[in-house]
């Protein structure tokens, strides 16, 4: 006998792409209580960041000199 998940994927590969998209969608939404959980630790971590650009101890820096940071860190690991 198949389990639940297997008899879920084998629904699922049956589904037209509509239909999966709207599966799709379904699975990605959390209720209020779970959003909750999720929400309050990014609140905290933003709030944590957010001083410690306010108080300098750490520096922003703009999001192409991010990007120029990893592709120059990438080559060096690719020497």
């Amino acid at each position: 006998m198949a389990s639940k998940p297997e008899n879920y994927i084998a629904e699922g590969k049956a589904l037209d792409s509509k239909e999966l998209e709207i599966a799709a969608l379904a699975l990605q939404q959390i209720d209020e209580s779970e959003q909750v959980e999720v929400d309050s630790p990014w609140e905290d971590v933003v709030t944590r960041r957010l001083e410690e650009l306010k108080s300098g101890k750490v520096e922003a820096v703009n999001g192409r000199e991010t990007r120029e940071m990893g592709r120059s860190l990438l080559a060096q690991r690719r020497r």
